[in-house]
Order: structure tokens, then sequence, then C-alpha cells
């Protein structure tokens, strides 16, 4: 199978404009990504709106492409990438790895578990999940939270801790019940992501502002691989000058 890690790369951010250009330890975020990436992916491209990226990009040697500005989310501009990327290269891309630009100590394991489940020829979307140590993270609703079925598809992802355990103190749901949190990189047949990316926006994505229940709405399936590896993301300029402290480069 050919398969393509894609890393959506925006200069324009809310919480942290130009976030993929900060410097850490020496390196651009964009870069410490890309490298992570390469490691255990053969194919690898940034898919960004914004010259500036494109630019640093290639002063490392990395591959990129340029997509359109208007995009609502890493998911449509993955899909616009492939396929650009298809007709510039003239071959077939089997799977498409959705890498989140910022997390730039990503554990390349990850990415190769994510690969391996596409041996299964029933596989449609593939993501990470993490078990859960801690009340906080339980009753944080900025960190999704995901169940699953005996066959490891998702059910439901939300902001709410799932299950609800019933009869026992909230204090106690930690060590009551096996909670899994989402990480959110994701994998595709080629084919899917072009369909799931012509969908309209679901009831329960708007609810819980969570674009992979769209996907689950509209009967497609998602299987979860549970990983050991945590995943440190850079949202914010606080969230930089704390990685930047800790000294783990």
């Amino acid at each position: 199978m050919n398969t393509l890690g894609i890393i959506p790369a925006r200069y324009q951010s809310v919480r942290f404009p130009g976030k993929p250009l900060v410097i850490i330890g020496g390196k651009t975020m964009i870069r410490r990504v890309y490298d992570r990436c390469s490691l255990s992916l053969n194919n690898v491209i940034v898919a960004t709106d914004d010259k500036r990226i494109s630019k640093e990009v290639e002063s490392f040697g990395g591959h990129v492409i340029m997509t359109f500005q208007n995009h609502q989310s890493g998911t449509d501009r993955c899909a616009e990438a492939v396929t650009l990327y298809q007709k510039s290269h003239n071959e077939p891309v089997d799977i498409v790895i959705n890498i989140q630009g910022d997390e730039p100590f990503l554990d390349p394991v990850m990415l190769s578990h994510l690969s391996k489940s596409f041996n299964d020829p029933e596989i449609q979307i593939s993501t990470l999940i993490k078990k859960i140590s801690s009340e906080e993270e339980i009753f944080n609703p900025h960190l999704p939270k995901v169940v699953a079925d005996k066959n490891g598809m998702a059910l439901y992802f939300s902001r709410s801790p799932i299950p609800y355990v019933r009869n026992i103190e909230k204090t106690k749901w930690a060590g009551e019940y096996p909670f899994y949190k989402h990480i959110g990189i994701y994998a595709f047949r080629t084919e899917i992501l072009m369909e799931i990316t012509q969908l309209s926006p679901s009831s329960l994505e708007k609810a819980e502002s969570l674009e992979q229940n769209r996907w689950l709405e509209n009967g497609y399936t998602i299987h979860v691989v549970e990983t050991r590896h945590e995943s440190i993301s850079i949202d914010t300029p606080e969230d930089l000058e704390k990685i930047n402290s800790m000294e783990i480069m």
C-alpha cells in the first residue's frame, strides 16, 4: 500500500498566529513534526496556504503542496493535498495519514501502528486512543473522550466524560472504569477521505464540535488503536513557554 503522511499547516491561528514557524530547541515546529514523521513514513508532505511556511519546508528539503485558504478543517486540506499529489506524481495513494502540525514530539511508532491497521481490508478510518489515568483528564472538556465496541470500533466521541459511571462518586471514576482520550491523528483510505469531505456538518458534530462524529453519524466506521505514547500539542504561546522550559528536546 502506498501511504502518504500529510501535515496540514496554517499560518493564521486565532490562539497562536504563526505557530508552525515558532522555534523549539533551534528548529521550527513544522520541521520537528516533519522530521519525526519521516522516521516512520517514506512519503510526507506539508499542506499549507502560506508561502512563509512553504519556504521554510523547502529550506530543509521537505516536500510541500500549496492548498486553498478557505478550508474548514485539516481533513478538508488533506483531501485537496492528496488530489494534487496524485496528479503531480501520477500514482495512486492508498492510505492518507492526517498528522497534527503542532505536535513536535510525536512518536513515529504511533504512525506505524495506524498504518498497520489497514492490513484489515474492512478498516475505513483509523485513529489513536490512550487510557486516561487522572480525574483531571476525565473532566477536561478540551480533551475529547471516546468509547468503543468489543471489535475496536468507535461508538462515540465526546467532550463530556463517557461513559457515566452510575452510583460511584466522580472522584473515584478513574479507578472504576477504563476511560480513553482521543489522540487526534487520523488515517483514511483515500476513497473514504474523499467521501467524508463531501458530507454536510451533522447535528452531533455541531453539538460537540468534533468532526469525527459527522462520520459516525453518516454510517462510517472508525477503528481505534490504543497507544501508550503521549501526545504533546502546542496550542498557545503559554504552551510553547512551558515546553521550552522543560528541556525535553
